[in-house]
Order: structure tokens, then C-alpha cells, then sequence
């Protein structure tokens, strides 16, 4: 299929959703929620009876990694929360990316630019907690996160960047050099 020379406004859509989302906010959603409690035991024999319950779930954000469980008589969910190890002599370099991807939100650059970093950096930070991490790999990823830093560390981005943004963003630069 031929180019028609549209292009998605990807800003623009960023910027209704959050418009809608803060309307939504404005507005919350509420939902009488009854449960049939007929049958169910509290462990010591006595059946519960019709009415309110006042301890049910309440359930607030995402649920990002969540696991639920609702009308089970049993339920047995694990859940590993430890952390990935990052691969020996490459502690530094993912702690410079982490510092690098907080700054960067603080010194006026477009959100398109920031998602971008952040795919930048999570590429770094996935391929250091590998067995074996392809350096090649990381040092190319380095590479395109500190070229969201050159156009604020040389005054070419000026327009919304915070006071001292430039030293700032030197100061990253360095520190995902230096980490390498």
C-alpha cells in the first residue's frame, strides 16, 4: 500500500487521553457490589448469613502483576518478588541508566522523546540481567540515550528545560560513559 503522507499525531493523542483521563478522574465510577454468601463458612463451622460485608475487597490502581482470587473455597498463589541480579561488572552502567531516565522527564524535552529513552533504557537494563550480556548491544542502547542528552547539554533544546538542565545533562552524559 502506497504512502498517503499521513503521519499520526502520537503527541496529540497523548495529550486527549490525558484531557479525557483527567475528566474521568473528575467523575468516578461507583458500583454496588452484593455477594451471595449462602453456603460460605468463616473456618469455624457458622455459615454466613445475608447482609453487608464491610472487609471486601477493595481493589485501587492497575493491578499490574496482580493476583486475584474471588469465590474460591481454597486458594493457594505464590508470587516471587525478588528482584533479577544484574550480571557482575555491570552494577554501574544500570545504575547510570536508571539516573539518566529520572532526569530526563526534568528537562523539557517532548514526551515522544522521553518514551523513546525509556525503550532505550529499558533495552540496556533487560540486557544487563542476563547470564551473559551482549555488550555490543548495551553500548549501542548507551548510545541512543545519550543522544536524547546532547541537544539539552549543548543549549540546542533551551525552551522548557529547567535552570541548569545543560550541566545536567552533561553531567549524564558523562556518567553513561564513564559506566561503560
Amino acid at each position: 500500500m502506497a504512502r498517503s503522507g499521513f503521519k499520526i499525531n502520537r503527541q496529540g493523542i497523548r495529550k486527549m487521553m490525558n484531557e479525557i483521563q483527567r475528566e474521568m478522574d473528575k467523575h468516578p465510577v461507583k458500583a454496588r457490589v452484593e455477594s451471595d454468601t449462602s453456603g460460605l463458612s468463616l473456618g469455624s463451622g457458622s455459615i454466613l448469613g445475608g447482609g453487608n460485608i464491610f472487609n471486601g475487597p477493595v481493589i485501587h490502581g492497575d493491578l499490574n502483576n496482580a493476583q486475584l482470587a474471588w469465590g474460591n473455597t481454597s486458594v493457594n498463589q505464590t508470587q516471587h518478588t525478588e528482584g533479577q541480579q544484574i550480571a557482575p561488572g555491570f552494577e554501574a552502567i544500570a545504575q547510570a541508566v536508571v539516573d539518566a531516565l529520572r532526569q530526563l522527564p526534568t528537562m523539557g524535552v517532548s514526551e515522544e522523546d522521553i518514551e523513546d529513552a525509556a525503550a532505550a533504557g529499558e533495552e540496556v537494563l533487560n540486557e544487563v540481567v542476563q547470564t551473559e550480556p551482549d555488550r555490543g548491544k548495551i553500548r549501542r542502547a548507551v548510545a541512543a540515550l545519550k543522544g536524547y542528552f546532547a541537544p539539552i547539554a549543548t543549549g540546542a533544546i533551551a525552551a522548557g528545560a529547567a535552570a541548569g538542565s545543560e550541566d545536567a545533562a552533561r553531567a549524564v552524559i558523562e556518567n553513561l560513559s564513564t559506566a561503560l
